[in-house]
């Protein structure tokens, strides 16, 4: 049964790296109707100085302990990557509904066998994918679906970040998954999906640059997907940017028109020549990152309160079949079809 709308949810995070500090924590600690009950992480002087920082009761250092708590309701997952999958089947097996950081498992079976776990548990799970919740994204989301912009036919995307220390876990493929395409890519090829309901992909290629050693992660990625009707998709990223500026852009290219994000701007092509219709609205005090967690986690609450419609996460497979494509085509250097 769902928590009554008069109770407030109580919530714990499991991991306390820089997206828990830097986004759930901030967000959760604001939120009304909402507790946090508990905070969890290997390293207890971090919970602890966490847990009194954020004024929560309880630290843990095991995720037995912390799903044994009284009342949890849902345990938010930001560990490890590697440990997503072992994390999410355990919060569900104790009856709790999760909301998990990206990438939900390393492959698109461990994604299949949370759907069935949580189906089975009756539960609510959901990624973090933030991106689907920018207030610009949502706002290019109605434009497509309005037909502004013609037929769509291709994205164009990419983030050049500079060099940050990062956890030891990331470097490793065994343990994170991926790297630059990964971490950057990866948001940017679900948020495509999402938005143009995951055409059905004809070919693929890949280049990625990685360190030597069969456990290294790739630095930078450029890939290349192709899909049913001759719809492009290009994606280039790089983790290791040694240029002034940071860039992250996102595209859409239509027979009438364009649009980008990061501000959301719309070209559209009036009496043969391109005008700029970019729609004006009030700007919020909340970073465009803070301000997509708060709604993602707000949908989240909701769903598990049944005040908003629930859709598994099933297109998740779709999205991660297509990125084991990805990698193979780069770890292969050959063009491949599904």
């Amino acid at each position: 049964m769902p928590p009554t709308p008069t109770s407030p949810l109580r919530v714990g995070v499991l991991g306390l790296g820089a997206i828990a500090q830097t986004a759930h924590l901030p967000v959760l600690s604001k939120m009304r109707g909402v507790t946090i009950a508990a905070l969890c992480d290997m390293d207890f002087p971090k919970a602890r100085s966490l847990a009194q920082r954020f004024s929560v009761r309880d630290a843990c250092t095991d995720i037995e302990e912390l799903l044994e708590l009284k009342d949890l309701d849902a345990v938010v997952v930001a560990t490890p990557n590697h440990l997503h999958e072992i994390h999410v089947l355990s919060a569900l097996r104790a009856g709790k509904h999760v909301m998990c950081e990206r990438p939900l498992g390393l492959t698109a079976r461990a994604v299949e066998k949370i759907l069935g776990a949580a189906e089975k548990a009756k539960r609510v799970v959901m990624v973090a994918n933030n991106h689907r919740f920018r207030h610009d994204s949502q706002a290019l989301d109605a434009f497509v679906r309005s037909g502004e912009l013609g037929k769509i036919r291709g994205v164009r995307a990419g983030s050049y970040r500079q060099r940050v220390q990062q956890a030891p876990w990331r470097s490793r493929r065994a343990e994170a998954g991926g790297g630059a395409f990964l971490e950057l890519g990866f948001p940017m090829l679900d948020l495509a999906g999402w938005l143009l309901d995951f055409p059905r992909v004809t070919r693929v290629s890949a280049a990625m640059e990685r360190a030597r050693g069969a456990n290294a992660v790739e630095d930078s990625a450029i890939v290349f997907i192709e899909c049913q009707g001759g719809f492009t998709v290009t994606i280039d990223v790089h983790a290791n940017y040694l240029g002034q500026d940071q860039r992250w852009w996102f595209e859409l290219l239509g027979t009438q028109g364009t649009a980008r994000l990061n501000p959301l701007r719309l070209v559209k092509e009036i009496h043969g020549t391109p005008v700029d219709v970019s729609p004006t609205g009030a700007q919020t005090k909340d970073t465009m990152f803070i301000q997509s967690y708060r709604s993602a986690l707000a949908h989240f609450f909701a769903a598990v309160r049944d005040e908003a419609p629930y859709e598994p996460p099933r297109d998740q497979v779709r999205v991660y079949k297509l990125m084991e494509l990805i990698y193979k085509a780069a770890d292969d250097a050959k063009e491949l079809r599904p």
